[in-house]
């Protein structure tokens, strides 16, 4: 089986479907288009194909020869942001206000190019393949939304294995795959707060309550409550992403708004915050005489790779691609997935990729940025990994 050799002659073909895709963006859970798309690039290939009822995934099972052996799951996210695109790129995003600046584009074209490869040596496959193409990870929650529509399921049998690639557009070396065993990524929640006081005059301030302040306090206190409340060695990190309260200088608003992300990587860290940020912040509303609307709201967990799988990862780049290609991460990143849907319930792991274009990766644009490029490049080898992990695991010499 030369996958390496099927890879490369696959190259010109990913890259036009990639770009094909970067300028057709969509947001959200509804991509029409951009599973019109997949489902044109997996014609005719031997799968049995299947769409989402609640949004537009697509899930295509390739059957190996192995009866009821192992079925391995590789997972492509599809969506795009809302980002106006300033790359200068001539294949630039045709829609303002939505971009692939986060390089699902490019997962989406490598997974369509694993399935190809994976298509032509089916009868070395002792298991079956799930090709899970996702939409909504931009805080959609895709993933949750494919296994409750029974992604994990759809070989017919419980999924054994998982794997996943993201890549990145700065940080990291053009074609060098980075990854680490345990916790990869952050978890993810959400604080949503509404401090209600009562509006009037700003040169009266006694005549009203102020609910600016009182929401000032908390977005202080909660950065207080990070650096006292928790240890530093298992972090959290809480940001204050929008405030917004008034419509001019000199009337006291009826009430004042604001939501934070918060970020966290165990799981006895990310319970604590949400038992202390509540209470924090209804304490301060309740000095002040205010009241409080608050919503705390889980979204993603901690993406943790399985130590074996992830070492069966850098395993197999270092045999495929070089010793020099793979690098373990010293710390996880604070960004978040909701591939972690997937490994909490699968063993598995999720693997990054350098595609920037700058010798020196940290000058520049990073992802979700409106000028981050990726070096459309590395796809041939993205979707190699992709399909040597799989291979490999459903070899019918090894089951």
């Amino acid at each position: 089986m030369d996958l390496k050799h099927d890879a490369r002659e696959l190259s010109d073909d990913l890259v036009a479907l990639r770009r094909a895709l970067h300028q057709i963006p969509e947001l959200g859970l509804e991509l029409p288009r951009t599973q019109e798309k997949v489902l044109e690039a997996l014609d005719g290939l031997p799968l049995e194909i299947t769409t989402g009822t609640g949004l537009s995934s697509v899930t295509a099972v390739l059957r190996g020869q192995g009866g009821d052996g192992d079925v391995v799951l590789l997972r492509g996210d599809m969506d795009a942001l809302p980002v106006t695109e300033n790359t200068g790129a001539r294949f630039s995003s045709r829609h303002e206000g939505r971009m692939h600046a986060c390089g699902h584009d490019l997962h989406t074209a490598g997974l369509v190019g694993a399935a190809r490869l994976l298509s032509a040596h089916r009868d070395s496959l002792a298991g079956d393949v799930v090709f899970m193409f996702q939409p909504g990870e931009e805080g959609h929650d895709g993933a949750g939304h494919m296994i409750a529509e029974g992604v994990l399921e759809a070989a017919g049998r419980p999924v054994a294995e998982a794997y996943g690639l993201h890549v990145l557009s700065a940080a990291i070396p053009r074609g060098r795959f980075m990854s680490r065993p345990g916790p990869l990524m952050a978890a993810a929640d959400g604080l949503f707060v509404r401090v209600i006081g009562a509006g009037g005059h700003g040169s009266r301030p006694h005549t009203a309550l102020d609910p600016v302040p009182v929401a000032c306090e908390m977005v202080t206190a909660l950065q207080a409550m990070v650096t006292r409340r928790f240890n530093v060695f298992d972090p959290v990190v809480v940001t204050v992403g929008t405030f917004h309260a008034g419509t001019q200088r000199n009337i006291i608003p009826p009430d004042a708004r604001f939501e934070a992300t918060i970020r966290s990587f165990s799981k006895e860290a990310r319970e604590r915050v949400a038992e202390l940020a509540v209470p924090l912040c209804q304490d301060i509303a309740s000095a002040h005489g205010a009241e409080v609307e608050i919503t705390y709201q889980g979204e993603y967990g901690v993406t943790a790779n399985d130590p074996d799988r992830q070492e069966f990862v850098a395993g197999t780049v270092r045999e495929v691609f070089g010793e020099e290609r793979f690098t373990t991460l010293p710390d996880p990143l604070t960004g978040s997935e909701d591939f972690s849907r997937v490994l909490d319930r699968v063993p598995g792991a999720f693997t990054f990729l350098g595609a920037t274009f700058a010798d020196e990766p940290d000058s520049v644009a990073y992802n979700h940025s409106p000028e981050a490029s990726f070096d459309d490049s590395v796809l041939a080898d993205g979707a190699l990994l992709l399909a040597e992990l799989a291979a490999r695991r459903l070899a019918k010499e090894r089951a």
